[in-house]
This record gives structure tokens, C-alpha cells and sequence, in this order.
């Protein structure tokens, strides 16, 4: 269209415009997609002459198995940002609780059903982390509350007893809580799943995006005991929303239990070892659990120097909270991340 405006990409993972580009952006498992996965991807191809299953009843049962829940209990999407846009569209809430800083499309998807959430601040000075301060924000009239555990993008995780009261809490003032783990697979920190039994109000997303380094795939799914809240999801959006090359992938990832454990071996090592690396560079790192860290560089032109050394950074410029000298930068394996640590020597 002529005068037509470009919508703004605001993600990392830019990819189609830096093509040579290492990148730093997405946050993926560091050994990338398992082979079987791509293999079962491969195979999937014949099965596109027909459409996929819309409730994906495969997939559901796997995914059941390895959380030790029912498959009614489970819902797959097209990722985690099609869940997040689904909850909100069945849900419709008029007051909405996000925490700032943290992934955007929460408020993205509130702002497309009207209601304009309300922000609770993280202090840097706290390392970012969620506190029991949170509580006093629960008050009637919230309809739904979204977390992030670890959160996006500072990389820190709200401890299980924390959770908990706020999840308790949300019950009390009748708040739909989500919780979203997509990454909680690749840090040794605990899942909320214990809670969803006796907690009809709590949602767990999750993302075979993260784990299992498929993100063009489109793959991701939520834990929840409300039968009724997961049918109003499949009525929130398209049907055949994961395709069935997605869902052949998602078997073959259940089929491969052991590549999130051999991820956090991964990052084990070269997490604090990338850490203390731009520490030395003066840069200003927040202790992520994950498999990416937050830092603060003191300057705004960070993303585009690197540019021109074929390293693609994530900008937090827009993420309220942060600024303009905030970028994100994924944790991937010892030469990448040696790599990173000399490029931005340089333009130093």
C-alpha cells in the first residue's frame, strides 16, 4: 500500500534484516533444535495434505505425561504469544496487573480487548526480583494478572513460596493468575506446576520455543486445571492454530527428555563466565538464572555497533522501566559467547 506505515518489529531475532549476523537476540537453548526434532519436522511434510488435528490430542497426551497431569488439562498453541492473546480475548478483563519490566506482548494483547494494564515497577536496585511488596498491588477489581518466572528480560525468578501467596491471593479477589515459564526449563529453579491442582485460577504458559529452539516453528502451550477456561480458549481464536509439522515436532521434543538438563549444563558454565566478561568491560550485568543477562552499557548505540561487527544484541529501549543503555544478550556456547566478549571489547 502506498503510504502505508511498516509495522515496528520490537522482538529480538531480527534475522531477515541481518542476515550474516550471530545472534545474540533470541533467546534460544544453547545446543540449538535436537536432531530428532528436525528429522520428525522433515518427515511431517506428507501429512500437510490434510489438515492438523485443531486440538492437537497427540501432543496434549505427551505433554501430560512428562507434567504429570491429565491431557484435559492441557492447550497447545501457536506459541506462547498466541496463548497470551487467547486469554485475554476470552477473558476481557477491565483492570489487568503486568510488572515493568517484562515481555510486551502481555500489554500488547490487553490493549487489543481495551483494558490498559497497570504497571508494578522492579528496582534495579532490587536486581529487578518480584517481593512480597507485590501483594499490596492485588486488590479487587484485577481480573488478571500476568508474571513472568524467569522474567523477561532481566532473567531473574520469583521464588515457589512467593508465588504461592500471590497465587492464593489472586484467588481471594477472584484474579486469574498467569504464570508464564517459558524459560524455567533452562534454569534449576522448581515450575509452579504443584499449585495447579488446587489452584483453578492459575495458568502456566510454557514454550517448546525456548527448550527446544524451534521458535519458527510456532509451538506453545498452557497448564491449567479450569476446564472451562481452556474451552473458551480454543473459541478465543483460529482453529487449526498449530500446524501439524508443529505438532510432529512437538512429539519428537517429548521423545527427547534429557536436551533441557543438557542445556543447563551448558549454562552452568558460561553463564557467570559470560557475566563476569562484560563485568570487566565495565558494564553494569544483572545476575540472570536463565539463558540470557540483562546489562546497562551506559551508552544508546551498543545494538548498532555491534551491527557493524555481525553481532545482533537486543535493544530494551522501549521496555518500560528500562532505557535506552539497556540491551539483552542470549548466554549460547563458549566460542559464541568468546566472540561477544571481543566485539564489544572493541567498540569500547
Amino acid at each position: 500500500m502506498p503510504n502505508a506505515q511498516a509495522p515496528v518489529y520490537t522482538h529480538g531475532g531480527d534475522v531477515w534484516n541481518h542476515p550474516a549476523a550471530l545472534d545474540f537476540s533470541a533467546n534460544l537453548h544453547p545446543l540449538g533444535m535436537p536432531p530428532a526434532v528436525a528429522e520428525a519436522v522433515r518427515s511431517s511434510v506428507e501429512a500437510a495434505v490434510n489438515y492438523p488435528d485443531p486440538f492437537c490430542a497427540d501432543l496434549r497426551r505427551a505433554i501430560a505425561a512428562l507434567q504429570g497431569c491429565s491431557p484435559e488439562e492441557v492447550i497447545c498453541g501457536a506459541g506462547a504469544a498466541d496463548l497470551i492473546y487467547r486469554l485475554c480475548l476470552a477473558l476481557r478483563p477491565e483492570r489487568a496487573l503486568v510488572t515493568a519490566p517484562t515481555f510486551s506482548e502481555y500489554e500488547q494483547a490487553l490493549r487489543l480487548t481495551g483494558c490498559a494494564a497497570e504497571r508494578f515497577p522492579l528496582c534495579a536496585e532490587r536486581k529487578f526480583d518480584l517481593t512480597e511488596d507485590f501483594l499490596s498491588a492485588l486488590t479487587p477489581g484485577i481480573g488478571l494478572v500476568f508474571l513472568c518466572t524467569p522474567n523477561n528480560p532481566t532473567g531473574r525468578c520469583i521464588p515457589l513460596p512467593l508465588l504461592a501467596e500471590i497465587t492464593a491471593r489472586c484467588g481471594a479477589i477472584g484474579a486469574r493468575l498467569v504464570v508464564d515459564e517459558c524459560f524455567i526449563a533452562l534454569t534449576d529453579r522448581p515450575s509452579a506446576a504443584e499449585l495447579l491442582a488446587k489452584n483453578p485460577q492459575l495458568f502456566l504458559l510454557r514454550a517448546f520455543t525456548k527448550t527446544y529452539a524451534i521458535p519458527g516453528l510456532r509451538l506453545g502451550y498452557g497448564l491449567c486445571a479450569d476446564a472451562a477456561l481452556l474451552s473458551a480458549l480454543y473459541g478465543a481464536g483460529p482453529p487449526w492454530a498449530v500446524s501439524s509439522a508443529a505438532q510432529a515436532a512437538g512429539l519428537a521434543a517429548c521423545a527427547c527428555p534429557d536436551w533441557a538438563e543438557r542445556g543447563r549444563a551448558v549454562l552452568r558454565a558460561e553463564r557467570p563466565r559470560l557475566m563476569g566478561g562484560l563485568r570487566a568491560l565495565d558494564l553494569t550485568v544483572w545476575e540472570g538464572e536463565a539463558n540470557y543477562l540483562l546489562l546497562r552499557a551506559g551508552r544508546s548505540d551498543l545494538r548498532e555497533r555491534l551491527l557493524e561487527k555481525n553481532i545482533l544484541i537486543r535493544s530494551c529501549a522501549g521496555c518500560p522501566g528500562l532505557g535506552p543503555d539497556y540491551y539483552r544478550v542470549c548466554v549460547r556456547t563458549h566460542p559464541d559467547n568468546t566472540r561477544l566478549l571481543q566485539a564489544i571489547r572493541e567498540v569500547l
